[in-house]
C-alpha cells in the first residue's frame, strides 16, 4: 500500500479507539519514535537525513507539530467544500499563514545539484545538503513532501473519511471509496443502520 509522508504526519492525529482523539507527537519521545517509524518514506527526500541517530527535543517536537497543523489547514483547503476532518476544523490555520509556514520552513535548508557520474553508467543528479542541522533538514524535508504532495496528483484523490468517530485524510485509491479503511466503512454502515431503526421507529422519514 502506497504512502506519502506529508499524510502520514498529518495522521499522526488519529481517533484513539475510545471517543476520543490521539496525537501521537504529544510529547518528544512520541515525536521520536515517529520520525524513527518513517525512516523509509524519508529516505526518499535527499538529502538523506540520519534519522536513527535523531531524538527529538521539544523545540524539534513543536516545529514538526505547525508542520502538521499547516499541511492538516491545506488539506482541509483541498477537501472544500467537503467538511474538514472533524479534529481541528474549528481551529485551522489561515491556509496563506500555511502555505507560508510550509516555503519557509522548506527554504531553511540550502541544497544544491550534483553531478554524478560513473566510469561505467549513465550521469545522474543528486542533491548535496549545504545545512550542518539534523533538526533543520528533517523539517525541511517534511516541508518539501508536503508541498510535493500538494502539488502533485494525489491531491484530487484527498478525501477526509466521514466515518463515526475518525479525523484521518486519506487519498482514495478506487471510484467507490468513501472511507478511509474498510473499519470504518463497517461503522459508518452500522451508524446509517442504526439511524434507519430509530427514524422508522419514531414514524419519521428514512434517511437514504
Amino acid at each position: 500500500m502506497e504512502r506519502w509522508l506529508a499524510l502520514e504526519l498529518a495522521s499522526t492525529i488519529r481517533h484513539d479507539g475510545d471517543g476520543g482523539v490521539a496525537d501521537d507527537l504529544a510529547t518528544a519521545q512520541g515525536a521520536t519514535h515517529w520520525i524513527r517509524a518513517q525512516r523509509d518514506l524519508l529516505a526518499g527526500h535527499v538529502p538523506a537525513i540520519p534519522v536513527g541517530e535523531l531524538a527529538a527535543d521539544e523545540n524539534l517536537r513543536l516545529g514538526i507539530v505547525e508542520l502538521r497543523q499547516a499541511v492538516r489547514a491545506l488539506f482541509a483547503r483541498v477537501v472544500s467544500p467537503a467538511p474538514p476532518s472533524p479534529a481541528d476544523a474549528h481551529r485551522l490555520m489561515p491556509a496563506d499563514q500555511a502555505m507560508a509556514h510550509l516555503n519557509t520552513a522548506a527554504a531553511r535548508e540550502p541544497v544544491a545539484p550534483q553531478l554524478d557520474w560513473p566510469a561505467e553508467g549513465a550521469p545522474a543528479a543528486r542533491l548535496l545538503s549545504m545545512e550542518n542541522d539534523p533538526y533543520v533538514r528533517l523539517l525541511a524535508a517534511l516541508a518539501r513532501a508536503a508541498i510535493d504532495f500538494l502539488s502533485g496528483p494525489e491531491r484530487a484523490q484527498l478525501r477526509s473519511c466521514t466515518a463515526p468517530r475518525c479525523v484521518r485524510y486519506f487519498v482514495k485509491s478506487h471510484g467507490r471509496q468513501e472511507w478511509c479503511k474498510p473499519s470504518c466503512g463497517n461503522r459508518a454502515r452500522a451508524a446509517r443502520h442504526y439511524s434507519r431503526q430509530r427514524a422508522a421507529a419514531d414514524g419519521g422519514s428514512v434517511p437514504s
